[in-house]
């Protein structure tokens, strides 16, 4: 990273800017402390406000609302033992417990501390990794970015949570979608059934806003809102001593890393990374005894990892312009709105933006730190407020934003059905990421084939004369196949080890 442009991306700061990521991280703390609504949902619900702010602020919001609402699903994991996201799963083992034996302050100092160097050591990582992956990709044209999309559609695969086929389909919903409108090439119109207003397409925000926020409202009224105890009140909050972070900075480091590494990897997300991390600090612990029983390291292990998560997620989104989640898919359909194509010219087109989202994500990691003091004692009040007048809210700020994108009640209709859609989807076990990244990535998709077309006089056979395309292809060819052969030769490997086996001992 070019330290010049680094100094020189502080300029797109300013006092707005930071008064914005300020507020923005009070509130995606609210929204991650409240169980039921998490990242996704406070991204897709603030994602209108950026039509009214540049792209700094707008970015710097988002991340500040990204990092922030990771870090407030602890809260209630360790006030009233459920995680207000399910990140904090693994903090819920030794939180709560600590907090019953009234170290509600201290739990809150190790938690805090552990997020905010998790998420600081990722930016590190993403500051380094991701200008390496860009530069690599330098060279890409039409040919290698449509190799490059067809390899980033397999990460619905990864999103689908053990339901591939059901994400494949989901995909190519969000692919068709992404074709409704005119089309920009032949200037015909497609899809639109002498509708006008379907001329311009479909937005990516009502889609975002209705898949996630609306549907998550839907669903809440559909099965009732549940019960859960009342919030052991915070007491304050406390660092512990250097000799006690110092006894456990092998377990902090490991978290960090083990998130930062498993966010990099499409797919994996950080409730996986939290809970590999307990488990790994539980197994090589010299307390690993008191686990369970409110053991500040299983603290350090689970939000030193699941905030790490944050940036290393960053790194494919950033520079390959492959989301790895639905969170990260928000996040680049925001970038999308702003006119800022995440991906291998980004680093050359935009390189103090670049810069930009690197030390905004360091100050939204030092803000959370600092709002997380001030506020201990009112945001584990905020779990006493009604769940329904929650919701109620939710709806109007998801209705409004539809609105004002483009000012049609068209786009409040799209949100409405993205929301009812959405609950079907999520009873039939369907994952939402799938259509996201199929609608983000339709596009480009089919710009990019027809481009290659053209050069290659319409011989599609001419697109594996590029060895970075014929590359990216394999590795496509081996996500796409490994799942369906490779336990076959797991099998028939095994059965062969035992006939060898067999005949061994008879001889």
């Amino acid at each position: 990273m070019n330290f010049d442009t680094l100094i020189a991306s502080f300029g797109l700061f300013d006092p707005l800017a930071l008064a914005i990521m300020l507020l923005a991280t009070s509130v995606g703390m609210i929204v991650g402390a409240l169980p039921g609504l998490g990242t996704v949902t406070a991204l897709a619900m603030m994602l209108p406000f950026t039509y009214v702010l540049t792209a700094p602020q707008a970015i710097g919001m988002l991340l500040a609302i990204y990092v922030s609402s990771v870090y407030g699903g602890s809260i209630p994991a360790l006030l009233i033992n459920v995680p207000g996201t399910p990140q904090s799963a693994a903090t819920t083992f030794d939180g709560y417990p600590m907090a019953k034996q009234g170290k509600v302050a201290e739990a809150l100092g190790w938690v805090t501390m552990s997020s905010a160097i998790g998420g600081i050591f990722s930016m590190v990582v993403l500051m380094f990794a991701a200008p390496q992956l860009a530069s690599i990709a330098i060279n890409f044209g039409s040919i290698e970015t449509f190799a490059l999309i067809v390899f980033s559609l397999t990460t619905i695969a990864w999103v689908s949570k053990g339901n591939p086929l059901k994400g494949l389909l989901a995909g190519v919903v969000g692919v068709f979608l992404a074709t409704i409108g005119v089309d920009e090439m032949s200037g015909t119109y497609r899809f639109t059934f002498d509708i006008f207003a379907l001329s311009a397409g479909f937005h990516i925000v009502p889609i975002l806003i209705g898949l996630f926020a609306v549907s998550e409202v839907f669903a809440t009224a559909g099965t009732g809102i549940k019960k859960v105890a009342q919030p052991i009140l915070s007491t304050g909050f406390k660092v512990a001593s250097f000799k006690e972070w110092n006894a456990r900075k092998g377990t902090l480091l490991r978290g960090s890393v083990i998130g930062t590494f498993l966010g990099i990897l499409p797919g994996v997300g950080a409730t996986a990374a939290s809970l590999i991390s307990y488990a790994q600090a539980r197994a090589s612990s010299p307390r690993k005894d008191n686990f369970g029983e409110g053991e500040p390291e299983g603290l350090v292990a689970s939000e030193s990892a699941n905030n790490a998560v944050t940036g290393g997620a960053l790194v494919p989104t950033l520079a390959l312009g492959i989301p790895g989640d639905a969170a990260t898919a928000v996040m680049m359909g925001a970038l999308v709105i702003h006119g800022i194509t995440p991906g291998v010219q980004l680093f050359n087109r935009s390189p103090e933006l670049v810069s930009f989202i690197f030390v905004a994500l360091l100050v939204a990691n030092i803000m959370m730190f600092f709002v997380a003091v001030a506020g201990a004692q009112i945001f584990s009040r905020v779990l006493r407020m009604p769940h329904a007048l929650i919701m109620g809210v939710v709806v109007a700020l998801s209705f409004a934003g539809s609105y004002v994108v483009r000012f049609s009640m068209l786009d409040v209709g799209v949100a409405i059905i993205a929301g009812a859609i959405g609950v079907f989807l999520r009873y039939a076990n369907v994952p939402l990421a799938p259509i996201v990244i199929g609608f983000i990535l339709g596009k480009p998709l089919e710009t990019n084939l027809r481009q290659g077309l053209i050069l290659t006089d319409m011989n599609p056979l001419a697109f594996f004369q590029s060895s970075i395309a014929c590359v990216l292809f394999l590795i496509t060819a081996v996500v796409i196949l490994y799942p369906l052969i490779g336990p076959k030769l797991v099998n028939r490997s095994r059965l062969k080890a035992k006939k060898d086996a067999a005949s061994t001992d008879e001889m």
